[in-house]
């Protein structure tokens, strides 16, 4: 007599580890590099040209002060120690200059935060390449892959990061995307978070329930009208009662987040739509006056644009400028070529035809380049480079 052989048991699931990483006060922590002598101090980012720093004759500088701030201006990130004065971004800078009038003013400089986003996100790509871009300053990693090596990993990562730019990061390593964001937080700046699963009781349930990501303000609101203040009284909230003001699909969101249940993947492409640079001037420009400094500035910008369609293996077809004048008005010019290219010669002709379609009356605040209409490297088409003066006469 045959009897047929028992099934396999399947093997169990690799256990998710998905890991948060958060620049430490990006913006700010940037700007220190720029100006180590800063380091320390409260320095808040948001001001405009009026607020660069001015290099003295004995080669010190000169930084504005809060005290000092007339304007609508808010504070896009602040250094620590700012923020124990209460100053954190998003505030009016007038605001902020109440809490913090000694605090130094720096103007942003979001080109260099793009170059730091850049290389920080290179250094965490060669290490692990399953990564889900969802920010300037920070990114998803899927570490499964490495077991019960995911921790190791993770601080291989910080350590990457830091030989890559300088600058520190905040990791935090979890179960799922929900976790792990939340962790990040948790011991900033420079910290490494690890959460296990049976530790969502004790670390995650005591914590306010507007750490989870997706509960804003006003969902914050009525939570504490209901008496519900952290995760852990939410994850045991009468669910008829969340219902009668946040309704069903909601409702079973907030209840999923509050036991700490995310099944979402690290998603690891988005389309790209189009490639950009954009530069604005420490002093508005006059095209005629300023016409080395703009025709550098453009070719500058061509070139990085060309850098960022290779790095990206991308080819596009429409080339655009986009100029901000001295009075914040703003102009765009397009022109779609014949056939796709990331070559940075032909960027530049496209863009210069561009800019013979603008009216230059005014002084130029702000220059940009971008190319959309993107496609198959298989289609670049590579052209000599252009001889002609690099941006136009009018």
């Amino acid at each position: 007599m045959t009897t047929s052989a028992s099934p396999l048991p399947e093997p169990p699931a690799a256990r998710r580890w998905i890991a948060h990483l958060d620049m430490d006060a990006f913006f700010a922590s940037v700007e220190l590099l720029k100006y180590p002598e800063l380091r320390g101090e409260a320095v808040v980012i948001g001001g405009g040209r009026l607020q660069q720093p001015v290099l003295q004759q004995d080669g010190t500088r000169q930084f504005a002060r809060m005290r000092d701030y007339v304007g609508r201006g808010v504070v896009t990130t602040s250094t620590y120690a700012a923020r124990v004065f209460g100053v954190f971004s998003a505030m009016g800078i007038m605001k902020a200059a109440k809490l913090a009038p000694d605090s130094i003013l720096l103007p942003a400089d979001f080109e260099a935060y793009r170059d730091y986003s850049a290389r920080f996100k290179q250094a965490v790509a060669q290490l692990c390449p399953i990564i889900q871009n969802v920010g300037i300053d920070e990114i998803y990693v899927d570490l499964t892959e490495y077991g019960e090596q995911a921790p190791a990993m993770a601080a291989r990562l910080k350590a990457a990061v830091f030989e890559a730019t300088g600058l520190s990061c905040s990791i935090g390593l979890a179960p799922n995307k929900l976790l792990a964001k939340i962790c990040s937080d948790l011991e900033k700046p420079d910290g490494l978070t690890i959460l296990n699963p049976e530790d969502i009781e004790t670390r995650v349930w005591p914590l306010p329930a507007k750490k989870i990501n997706g509960i804003g303000p006003k969902a914050t609101a009525k939570l504490e009208a209901l008496g519900i203040v952290t995760i852990g009284e939410l994850a045991r909230a009468d669910m008829a009662m969340l219902r009668t003001q946040f309704g069903d699909l909601y409702t079973g969101w907030l209840r999923q987040a509050a036991l700490g249940i995310d099944d979402r993947p690290v998603q690891t492409s988005r389309e790209t739509k189009s490639v950009s640079r954009e530069t604005t001037f420490e002093r508005d420009l006059q095209v005629v006056r300023d016409r080395a400094t703009l025709s550098e500035k453009l070719e500058s910008l061509c070139t990085r644009v060309a850098g960022d369609l290779d790095k990206q293996s991308l080819a596009g077809r429409t080339v655009g400028i986009k100029l901000r004048f001295e009075d914040f008005s703003t102009v765009t010019r397009d022109i779609t070529l014949p056939s796709a290219t990331a070559d940075a010669a032909a960027i530049l002709r496209a863009s210069r035809d561009c800019l013979r379609r603008v009216p230059f009356d005014k002084k130029i605040r702000l220059l940009g380049v971008r190319i959309s209409t993107l496609s198959d490297p298989a289609l670049v088409t590579r052209q000599a480079p252009a001889q002609a003066e690099l941006f136009p006469a009018l």
